[in-house]
């Protein structure tokens, strides 16, 4: 929303028998953030990485944990994925009975010297946001629905984040705006333009012949963009 374009190659799309080896990968090839998916099989109908590995991909990475809780019981939870080692720390918003539980688990992060984020799924109103950005670092838009790698962008989820945007401006905050969904050379423009500055790619990253210049081309593509629209 207010800075250069970050990169956050997530690992679930990684090769699960070389997940140190392509850390080192998607770090020598520019990326800023290692984006890790937690899914309990509860909250999302899949189940992914979780503590063990956070406290090893800490020990392997010399760029932050972008670490994506996709969890039912977060309060019970942070205190584990804080200790392994993680970065930044992302919670979803319907994981919580209430705003006061939402405020809850931003301090907690806070607290720990870590960066918070919150995130909403594509059914939720991002209006549902506003209330907690004045304590946030980021927040996360989800522009497919959490729970499997390899989704199509849901097209309008720029609208959503121009929405957020807007209120931040208005609010005088100034926070990350992450996306998170089918973000590729083919996508990111559209959500650049509408205001996020960092990049959530599977298998756009992993997935190519050359991930290094994969990444460049959505660094440049959403820079350019970015560009464009503020000087519209």
């Amino acid at each position: 929303m207010y800075d250069s374009i970050r990169i956050a190659p997530s690992i679930l799309s990684a090769d699960f028998m070389a997940m140190g080896e392509d850390i080192k990968m998607i770090e020598r090839g520019g990326a800023d953030f290692v984006h890790v998916d937690v899914m309990d099989g509860h909250f999302v109908p899949n189940l992914t990485l979780g503590v063990p590995f956070v406290k090893q991909a800490a020990k392997v990475a010399s760029i932050p944990l972008d670490v994506h809780l996709m969890i039912s019981n977060p309060l019970v939870q942070l205190p584990w994925f804080i200790e392994a080692g993680s970065d930044i720390i992302t919670v979803h918003y319907e994981a919580f009975d209430s705003d006061e539980d939402v405020f809850t688990a931003i301090a907690m992060i806070k607290d720990a010297g870590i960066k918070a984020c919150v995130s909403v799924k594509p059914d939720t109103p991002v209006e549902a946001l506003f209330p907690f950005l004045p304590q946030l670092d980021m927040v996360l838009i989800m522009s497919v629905y959490p729970g499997f790698s390899g989704q199509s962008y849901i097209e309008g989820t720029e609208d959503r984040i121009a929405a957020v945007v807007a209120k931040g401006r208005e609010l005088g905050c100034d926070f990350l705006v992450e996306v998170d969904g089918g973000i590729s050379a083919k996508t990111v423009e559209r959500v650049a333009a509408a205001g996020a500055d960092t990049f959530v790619m599977g298998s756009a990253c992993f997935g190519a012949v050359d991930p290094a210049q994969a990444m460049a081309d959505v660094r440049r593509l959403g820079t350019e963009a970015a560009a464009a629209h503020r000087e519209a």
